[in-house]
């Protein structure tokens, strides 16, 4: 053997053996066998997490280092607020991975570090989405125009995902989109409702990710060159590359992530520098982070036993990581505040459920994440979900309770439901969009309005605020008054129509944001044959349930304005039930209604074969519904809703309209079927304080006891508002300056109240403030 060769199989004879003792360093301690061999974070934390079964008075407060940092992020976010909400913007450097030179909010006081531009809350610019959004929400802001060599290239060299679309767009789409049939579209920005298993960086290191995925390439080289197989490998191949600057970004800031984790502070800082990686790749309509808590619990732990970290250290930990993720901004229009508002990045973090084998998967770091909010003050993000399943223990139901009623700034889904369809590692994306951690993603698709579904199925497919025609081939209502069988054949009609241009849509904006805005890295954390679901989203659930009431159990006469068109109803007979109060007779055709756009969504073809599913979910989107939908029947009812006014948020009932108390509301909400709407089904409620009991003890348990009453019955998501009417008018008057912490739950995710526009904190006024079970 000559000597150079001699010599290279010597230096990779030393590089195996270093990378086999940094992985035997890495992982010492460490139960189990299949996670090392194959890529299989499931069966790593099955093997090694220790479940808690005991309350919150281990906790620790903050350290100093974490005070000192908050009060210098504290004051950022008062400038941003000061400057109209967005404090800068890198309007001359693309988005990518590796654009930016490393940045700190506090670096002497951080335990974790890393931001998205080079200057904390800085916001970065993704033509590769959409140049046009770019360009107007630097000209809303108030910023100098972009760059000029930047928008050359996406005029004249590259295209953007927006452009792709609107070339792919039919007419009949297009037509929807304009009249706010359908809503809220990802053809503009980011789509989101992907969430990589970032936990994978920590556990394995990055060279490992690259070595699998090389391996899953050439898999795929003997195999027949379809089109698939020609993208598939493109693909990987663009994941190779973001993996490898993955590493390049985390080296800028000192750290060598190509070897696994070694302790706490890795595994906390490894997993957050592929968090980091993906939201600055991709404007993400929601950029979540999963189900970490339990994971990392597991290093936390082994540190603490090893004696080389502290109770106050590991809170420390979490609570810099927390930071983080509040300091995650993505430069959007004023225009997407309206759909979206309170500034949303959706980076919601999944905490708690239950194992397959009985065990709960509760950990000390689950509680640590939820005394953040105490540590930190109050904050919408993380968009932090409590996977609730009546067996929980009840230390940790207590707690989660308590953070609830405090705060407004926790979200439960069922997990009992979730575990079923998607296993013991399932985490949620965005809002209620449950998927298995690392072996899923969805395809998110907003909303169509039902309720302007119905009334085109009235009005013979035009619509009733602007009289064009937007569906063909209908015929309207001639009669003075509504039949139900007639109407209910008409909407079924409809409904068929709503589907298929839905699901046209939603191709489209799939297909190209796959070629021009792929998200690399976030797919690199993913399995390479992944499970895909297409998200649709159903807008006035409520109202349509409300609405066909009224025609079966009252009398209800069309007004028609000079140009024919059905613009208002009265109703002649008697009282009937609306939804929201434990009544069979209407909660039924809400039931009725979700399950059979849902066999309507399922007679077409998602892209790339996707799973179709649904969700009853409206964002805060609910004031951009209604301004463009007109009067239903249900504005007969007292109280109804009236055209413009906004809509329900949610599988919600009508506002007002539950008047039997926050338990019959609930009983009928949980009775949308999840396996028609297993994209997830959202309720939203208030309740004022007193409603719970007198004392903190009983309020806690209290509400603990109907939680797990709701998901026995059923119930899937749950947003638990606990305050008073009162206090958001005083905010309404005050603003940030007295409240510049208060949160309150929307539909699928948290605000700050002064973030909200003066429509939507009346939308939130308007709702029901339950003052009894």
């Amino acid at each position: 053997m000559n000597t150079v060769v001699e010599a290279a199989v010597i230096e990779k004879a030393a590089q195996i053996e270093k990378a086999a003792q940094e992985k035997r360093d890495a992982w010492r301690g460490f139960r189990g066998e299949d996670w090392r061999g194959a890529i299989a974070v499931r069966d790593f934390i099955q093997q090694n997490y220790t479940e808690y079964r005991g309350n919150d008075r281990f906790l620790s407060g903050p350290t100093a280092r974490t005070t000192k940092q908050m009060d210098v992020f504290n004051d950022l976010l008062a400038q941003e607020r000061r400057n109209g909400g967005v404090l800068s913007v890198s309007a001359d450097v693309i988005a990518s991975i590796t654009a930016h030179a490393p940045a700190y909010i506090d670096q002497d006081n951080e335990a974790i570090v890393g931001l998205q531009t080079d200057a904390p809350l800085r916001r970065a610019i993704f033509p590769q989405g959409g140049l046009h959004m770019v360009e107007q929400s630097l000209k809303e802001y108030g910023f100098p125009e972009l760059d000029p060599r930047i928008e050359e290239i996406y005029k004249k060299y590259r295209k953007d995902h927006n452009n792709g679309v609107f070339d792919a767009y039919p007419a009949d789409v297009l037509s929807a989109r304009h009249s706010g049939l359908l809503t809220g579209l990802p053809d503009a920005y980011g789509r989101g409702r992907l969430v990589g298993c970032f936990r994978r960086v920590a556990l394995y290191g990055v060279d490992r990710l690259i070595s699998e995925k090389q391996d899953d390439k050439r898999r795929l080289d003997d195999a027949a060159f379809s089109d698939e197989v020609i993208r598939t490998r493109e693909e990987i191949s663009e994941q190779i590359r973001a993996l490898k600057d993955l590493k390049t970004m985390a080296a800028l800031y000192g750290f060598d992530i190509a070897r696994p984790a070694r302790n706490a502070r890795e595994a906390v800082q490894w997993l957050y520098f592929g968090y980091l990686a993906a939201a600055k790749q991709s404007n993400g309509a929601a950029t979540s982070v999963g189900r970490i808590s339990t994971f990392l619990d597991i290093y936390i732990q082994r540190d603490l036993d090893e004696g080389t970290l502290t109770e106050a250290e590991a809170q420390e930990l979490i609570d810099h990581l927390v930071i983080k993720f509040r300091a995650i901004r993505f430069l959007r229009t004023p225009s997407f505040d309206q759909l979206f508002s309170g500034d949303p990045t959706w980076v919601t973090l999944s905490i708690a459920g239950m194992s397959n084998d009985g065990r709960s998967l509760v950990s000390k770091t689950c509680f640590r994440v939820l005394q953040s909010l105490y540590n930190l003050g109050n904050s919408p993000e993380p968009n932090l979900t409590v996977l609730w399943s009546t067996r929980l223990p009840e230390g940790f139901k207590d707690f989660a309770s308590k953070v609830a009623i405090d705060t407004s700034a926790i979200q439960v889904e069922s997990d009992d439901a979730i575990r079923l369809v998607h296993g013991d590692d399932a985490c949620i994306s965005c809002c209620v969009s449950p998927m298995a951690n690392g072996k899923s993603m969805q395809f998110f698709g907003a909303r169509c309005n039902l309720l302007k579904t119905l009334l085109y199925a009235i009005n013979g497919g035009r619509d009733e605020v602007t009289g064009e025609r937007v569906a063909s081939g209908l015929e309207p209502v001639t009669g003075d008054y509504l039949e139900f069988d007639d109407v209910k054949a008409r909407f079924e009609k409809v409904m068929a129509y709503t589907a298929k241009i839905y699901i046209k849509a939603l191709n489209s904006i799939h297909y190209m944001h796959d070629k021009y805005a792929y998200e690399a890295l976030q797919f690199a954390l993913l399995d390479t044959e992944h499970h895909k679901t297409m998200a649709c989203g159903i807008a006035g659930l409520s109202h349509v349930a409300d609405s066909l009431s009224a025609i079966r159990y009252g009398r209800i006469r069309i007004i028609r304005n000079e140009a024919g068109l059905a613009v208002d109803f009265v109703n002649e007979g008697g009282e009937f039930p609306c939804y929201g109060n434990n009544d069979d007779r209407v909660d039924d055709l809400a039931v009725w209604a979700t399950r059979t756009f849902m066999s309507k969504l399922r007679q077409h073809r998602a892209y790339k074969d996707a799973i179709i599913t649904q969700s009853a979910l409206t964002i805060t989107s609910n004031v951009v519904y209604g301004s463009a939908t007109g009067n239903g029947p249900d504005c007969t009812a007292p109280g109804g809703r009236r055209a413009g006014k906004p809509f329900a948020p949610g599988a919600n009932p009508s506002n007002g309209q539950d008047r039997n108390g926050y338990v019959a509301a609930g009983f009928s909400v949980a009775k949308i079927p999840f396996d028609d709407c297993g994209d997830g089904v959202s309720w939203t409620f208030s309740m004022v304080p007193s409603s719970l009991g007198t004392t903190a003890g009983d309020r806690i348990g209290n509400l603990g006891g109907f939680i797990d009453g709701f998901v026995e019955q059923g119930g899937y998501h749950l947003n638990v508002n606990v305050m008073s009417r009162e206090m958001l008018l005083d905010a309404m008057e005050h603003g940030a300056d007295k409240y510049p912490n208060l949160c309150v739950r929307v539909s699928g995710y948290c605000v700050l109240f002064h973030r909200l526009t003066r429509k939507q904190q009346e939308d939130v006024l308007s709702r029901t403030f339950h003052e009894r079970a």
